[in-house]
């Protein structure tokens, strides 16, 4: 085997060449300075990248972190696998919080030391290589039944029998759920328990590609049926045939190839790139996505008919804030997946009471994340309350509002009885909220975004310097 692929994401090339010159020896190492680089990359590279270090303060905006937030979330789109660590002087605890709660494994704070960065990322080469050896190795009968879909509430149990329903359909089947919530995973089940299914599963990422590129990923092509196409070349439809092909991030699929698909379900039909010979594919489509695919019809990016055409059957997977108890068993499983690794601690009470109040709005992939955390930071250690939570994005927004017990007063006064509470950098925090969701909604267009918020365009701007100034989000 070949060198593991890291991303090295940060728009200074002094730190760029100088890490990528000491990690040479351990990586292939492929250097980007922007998000749009990025997602370029992603778009033409033929090998899965391991490992990204990716830098917070990126262009066009190298004093916010979105940029880097942007990024992560590009990253683990493309591979949900990989292990992506934060190399960012913008180290405030908001910011190192809402990282790993999207899906990053680890915070190295600049200026960092170059040994403890190589330690850190040997150490996720570990992990990497632990869950590529558990693919390899025969399920046990129990597991395979259940498709690793670990859990015994309510909402855990309706899925399962979904899966079980809808199994041995030959129609498409739309599943749709929050970003790491385990959409892929039920996608796997429902191929691997179709009885009537003698051909491969494969997947495509419809984010991870340009329009071409996934026309001919999707249908193969012709030689010569573009730059670059040297050799004639089937697509994941014929090479899925009696088998499953699974759309992942379905909601991106550019429209344009949207019809292509329409027919293909209606009648299996299709056409390779540059060619014109009809051909027929007898492959079950999967799709799956974390859009609303319904708001995606109204605002024009996808197709109606294509909507009613995939949610003939559809399966809703839950978040993990609505499994309950569930937590605990994904905690002891993932213990004992990393047990080789030393991942084995034990949650004092109150550490057990916050892992329980937690609402995990990474899903199972934060938590799986906080699980190898905790285990190389305190092995075989009890982890106490203060301990996890800094592991856990608890501001005002998560933690203190997701007790669902509590009315919002029972929850203010127990804010101000815990003591160090600060009235304005409460405020601050929930105004940075909303102005960042405002400029979200309007794509970065301060105007629109100063309307949506019903102020000025000067006083968003002045309020935007605050938030700077005091390193709010």
């Amino acid at each position: 085997m070949g060198k593991p692929k890291l991303l090295l994401i940060d728009d200074d090339p002094l730190i760029s060449e100088s890490l990528a010159f000491v990690l040479r020896n351990l990586f292939q190492i492929t250097v980007l300075a922007s998000r749009d680089e990025v997602k370029k990359h992603l778009q033409t590279t033929a090998l899965l990248p391991n490992i990204a270090l990716v830098d917070l303060g990126l262009p066009p905006n190298p004093h916010e972190p979105d940029e880097g937030f942007a990024t992560v979330k590009e990253l683990i789109k493309f591979n949900p696998q990989i292990k992506i660590l934060i190399l960012s002087g913008q180290d405030s605890k908001a910011n190192v919080q809402h990282a790993l709660t999207l899906g990053a494994v680890d915070f190295v704070p600049k200026p960092c030391d170059i040994d403890l960065l190589r330690i850190r990322l040997q150490h996720q080469l570990l992990f990497i290589e632990t869950e590529q050896n558990a693919k390899i190795k025969p399920q046990p009968q129990s597991q395979t039944e259940n498709c690793g879909l670990l859990g015994e509430s309510p909402v855990m149990v309706v899925l399962r029998a979904q899966i079980k329903q809808f199994a041995n359909s030959p129609f498409a089947i739309l599943i749709q759920g929050e970003s790491g919530s385990g959409k892929e995973l039920v996608a796997q089940c429902l191929h691997d328990q179709n009885s009537n299914s003698t051909g491969p599963c494969l997947t495509v990422n419809c984010a991870a590609f340009t329009a071409e590129l996934l026309d001919a990923q999707l249908f193969g092509h012709a030689k010569g049926a573009y730059t670059g196409a040297n050799n004639a070349r089937a697509g994941f439809f014929e090479e899925a045939n009696n088998g499953t092909l699974i759309l992942d991030e379905i909601g991106e699929m550019p429209l344009e190839l949207q019809s292509k698909l329409l027919r293909v379900l209606e009648n299996g039909e299709y056409y390779r790139l540059g060619e014109t010979r009809v051909r027929k594919s007898t492959a079950r489509i999967v799709a799956a996505t974390n859009r609303d695919l319904q708001e995606e019809v109204r605002s024009g990016q996808f197709r109606s008919d294509l909507y009613h055409r995939l949610t003939v059957l559809s399966i809703k997977v839950p978040p993990l804030v609505e499994r309950g108890e569930d937590s605990f068993l994904l905690l002891n499983h993932f213990q004992k997946f990393y047990a080789n690794m030393g991942v084995n601690f034990k949650l004092d009470k109150e550490a057990a009471k916050l892992w329980r109040s937690y609402n995990f709005p990474g899903n199972v992939r934060e938590l799986r994340n906080i699980v190898i955390r905790l285990g190389a930071r305190y092995p075989n250690g009890e982890v106490t309350a203060h301990q996890l939570e800094a592991e856990l994005e608890t501001d005002v927004s998560t933690k203190n509002l997701s007790y669902a017990s509590a009315d919002a007063d029972t929850v203010i006064e127990q804010q101000l009885t815990e003591g160090n509470f600060s009235l304005d950098d409460t405020l601050l925090n929930w105004e940075g909220k909303y102005i960042h969701a405002a400029l979200k909604i309007s794509q970065g267009n301060l105007s629109q975004a100063a309307r949506i918020l019903g102020i000025n365009r000067t006083t968003l701007y002045s309020k935007m310097q605050r938030l700077t100034k005091h390193g709010n989000n």
